[in-house]
């Protein structure tokens, strides 16, 4: 299958709203290990010196942003904070929603056993990318991108229900108590490729009971779900 690395990077930097003047940077972020030793010829770097530095600006970040939105948390929450949100599943997840995987340049055999999709190389790969950010536009374009990125998980991770799975628990509650399982709908869209804003309704028995948003429709489900968790305990 012939892949259109540069219509993919292209749509990967729209979704991020950030266009690299030195692309150079982008490609290094871009390029497994895999791929470096299987094309010497052709690459002579990798990514994971990017994602070195990018994992030190992304922990920088977001202590920053928690240490300043919530100046009455302490330490150890702060610290549990972090650790939720760069940890590798939902950097991967991160990676997931922006398509990173169809940017990767990886050897052959990486790419047949499903490279693309490994949670260990998307999360890599999300955290050369913040790298590769930081050394093309500075530290406060790499902040901006970053905390637009990850402005919902903070708050779920505040309110500590980032591993809570709402859907689940809607799910079994309403085929306990209801017989029936509820419905998710997308009912808006909205915002440019980096900042798209989905505003999703939970519905059950054809009714709606609640509705949720977030930057993706995962977590506009999520949040919805939640709601609905709410309305129906009361």
């Amino acid at each position: 299958m012939l892949i259109d690395f540069d219509a993919n990077i292209d749509r990967l930097q729209n979704r991020v709203g950030y266009r690299f003047r030195q692309p150079g940077f982008l490609l290094e972020a871009l390029t497994h290990k895999s791929f470096s030793n299987e094309r010497p010829d052709i690459a002579q770097v990798h990514n994971e010196r990017l994602e070195f530095l990018g994992d030190a600006v992304l922990d920088l970040v977001i202590s920053q942003r928690t240490f300043l939105d919530y100046p009455d948390l302490p330490e150890g929450e702060l610290t549990r904070i972090r650790a939720e949100l760069v940890r590798e599943k939902n950097l991967a997840d991160v990676g997931r929603r922006f398509e990173i995987g169809s940017c990767l340049k990886m050897g052959r055999g990486e790419r047949r056993s499903g490279g693309v999709d490994k949670d260990s190389i998307l999360a890599n790969a999300v955290e050369a990318f913040f790298g590769a950010l930081f050394l093309d536009g500075g530290y406060d374009q790499a902040q901006s991108v970053i905390e637009s990125v990850f402005r919902d998980e903070i708050v779920l991770a505040v309110r500590n229900e980032f591993d809570v799975d709402h859907k689940t628990r809607l799910q079994e509650f309403c085929q306990r108590i209801h017989r029936q399982t509820p419905d998710y709908v997308l009912v808006d869209e909205t915002g440019p490729d980096h900042q798209r804003h989905y505003t999703v309704e939970v519905h059950l028995k054809g009714k709606k009971i609640s509705s949720g948003e977030g930057r993706s429709k995962k977590l506009a489900e999520k949040d919805a779900a939640r709601a609905a968790q709410a309305e129906l305990d009361r």
